[in-house]
């Protein structure tokens, strides 16, 4: 897939775990790991700024698209 998910990375530079931005966030753990894994097929928007708002970042810091070729 040409959309890469680096939330995992966000957490690590803000030093929080899964199960707490998945609190934060108000969803669960499981479907915040689907995401982090990058097995989701979609994000709500609510979801986006709400992690976003929890990282102090921008969608564009833990969104990032590669072309195919490049991967």
């Amino acid at each position: 897939m040409a959309i890469i998910i680096n939330i995992d990375v966000m957490m690590a530079k803000r030093k929080i775990s899964l199960g707490s931005l998945a609190e934060r966030v108000g969803i669960t753990p499981a479907n915040l790991s689907i995401l982090k894994n990058g097995k989701a097929k979609a994000i709500r928007f609510s979801t986006l700024e709400a992690i976003c708002r929890e990282l102090n970042c921008q969608p564009g810091d833990i969104i990032e698209y590669r072309p195919e070729t490049e991967l």
